[in-house]
């Protein structure tokens, strides 16, 4: 009788807002759940990996919630977020600590399998910006505005983020990068790409083109890299950071003891999310330094 009882419970229950072609694969320790479905790919059809989404706890279809968007490294997937970074545990507990507002993260795949080993862009930039963000928008109780959608990613991605957002400056109001890189890299849909097409990826040249741009918009940067074993990021991070800091561009560069691997994008994810949730500063007021 009560194991009947509580499945009656559990069937009154109302799905959360997502889309009923996603299936629950877990929950966070405060009741937030993590779902995995197709986000369809009109420019590469035939790519049909899923994505993962992560709604927080008590989640109302009549509200509406900022989106984290995170980008993959390679090779790997959306699930390196949530199998490996355990994130639906660290949301929950920054949400019901109150450090962050509730918020919705996506993570989008990037290639054909998961053996691609390229760079979020060409079709890969064109699925996420094209596709993705604006069936999120559509399906999921967002806040469709650019200062609620933060772009992150780790390695690989940490670079997609700041190039996307750098890139497609309306669309985003916070970029994180946790141990990625700043220059364009020769491969992937880049590999054939001439020196003007790599200057259109390269960060430190987007950067300085849309200063303006982004200084009126009040985009705001996280870098973040281990120190003891990923010297090359941390040096890439430091760099970055050091001309964002002579743009006069709102930005944290967090150092960590750690290497590029997943104890330290856990370590790092509490102050990464409490950097994207954060209250925007008051104008004028610098948003600078290391943390």
């Amino acid at each position: 009788m009560l194991i009947l009882a509580f499945q009656s419970a559990a069937a009154a229950q109302p799905r959360a807002p997502i889309p009923p072609s996603f299936t629950q694969i877990d929950r966070g320790p405060a009741g937030g759940t993590v779902w995995q479905g197709l986000i369809p790919n009109l420019i590469v059809p035939a790519a049909r990996r899923p994505s993962v989404i992560y709604l927080p706890p008590a989640v109302s279809p009549n509200a509406r919630y900022p989106v984290l968007y995170l980008l993959q490294g390679f090779h790997g997937g959306p699930h390196q977020y949530f199998a490996g970074l355990d994130f639906a545990r660290f949301a929950d507990r920054a949400i019901a600590s109150h450090r962050v507002a509730p918020f919705i993260a996506v993570a989008a795949p990037a290639g054909i399998t998961f053996h691609y080993d390229g760079e979020w862009a060409g079709a890969w930039e064109g699925y996420f910006v094209r596709n993705v963000v604006p069936w999120v928008d559509r399906n999921l109780p967002t806040r469709p505005a650019r200062t609620a959608r933060i772009l992150a990613g780790l390695s690989a991605g940490g670079y997609g983020a700041v190039d996307i957002g750098l890139r497609h400056p309306s669309m985003f109001g916070t970029l994180e990068s946790w141990s990625g890189y700043f220059d364009a890299p020769h491969d992937g849909p880049l590999a054939r790409a001439d020196g003007k097409a790599l200057a259109a990826h390269d960060p430190s040249l987007l950067v300085r083109r849309e200063t303006a741009q982004l200084r009126a918009l009040g985009t705001r940067f996280f870098l973040s890299s281990g120190v003891t074993h990923d010297r090359p990021a941390a040096a890439a991070a430091r760099s970055f950071a050091a001309e964002l800091g002579s743009l006069r561009l709102r930005h944290r560069l967090l150092l960590m003891p750690g290497g590029h691997d997943g104890r330290l994008w856990r370590a790092q994810l509490p102050a990464a999310l409490r950097y994207a949730f954060a209250r925007p500063a008051a104008a004028g007021r610098p948003d600078a330094g290391r943390i």
